[in-house]
């Protein structure tokens, strides 16, 4: 499914032509909401089970995960989706830095806390770009804790 037709936003199949740009009249979350639900989807579709979404830590300079998953070898997946019209300046995969990684790190060390075992744990990323020809890349153990 490209991402135009998540969104609801493509026409018909059937009508000719290349696909139409994005939306202006999504607002960037209702874009980064529909990225999420279009990875979960993919990632569930591979096998994968939800735990939670959105996880966030209290307080301020914390960090957030879009989506905790369960492979199906029990190993807990963090991961990040990352939603782009085109590939230009890097695409997807070139926003996520250092910062965003010791976020993701931090709200990751903060989601452990809760458990009584820490089961393995890999950090995964989802790239949706929107003008590619598989609108869906999935970066499985994309970085490290460190």
């Amino acid at each position: 499914m490209k991402f135009l037709e998540f969104l609801g936003k493509r026409p018909p199949a059937a009508a000719p032509g290349p696909a139409p740009a994005p939306s202006s009249s999504a607002t960037a979350s209702e874009r980064g909401h529909a990225a999420e639900d279009l990875a979960l989807a993919h990632l569930q579709a591979a096998g994968l089970q939800l735990v939670t979404r959105n996880y966030r830590t209290p307080g301020r300079g914390g960090g957030e995960i879009d989506l905790v998953l369960r492979d199906r070898d029990r190993t807990l997946v963090f991961v990040e989706v990352r939603n782009r019209t085109h590939g230009a300046f890097g695409g997807a995969g070139g926003s996520i830095g250092a910062t965003k990684q010791q976020r993701i790190i931090f709200a990751a060390r903060h989601y452990l806390l809760r458990l009584p075992a820490p089961p393995p744990c890999r950090f995964d990323v989802v790239l949706v770009q929107e003008q590619e020809q598989e609108p869906v890349q999935w970066i499985k153990a994309a970085f490290d804790a460190q």
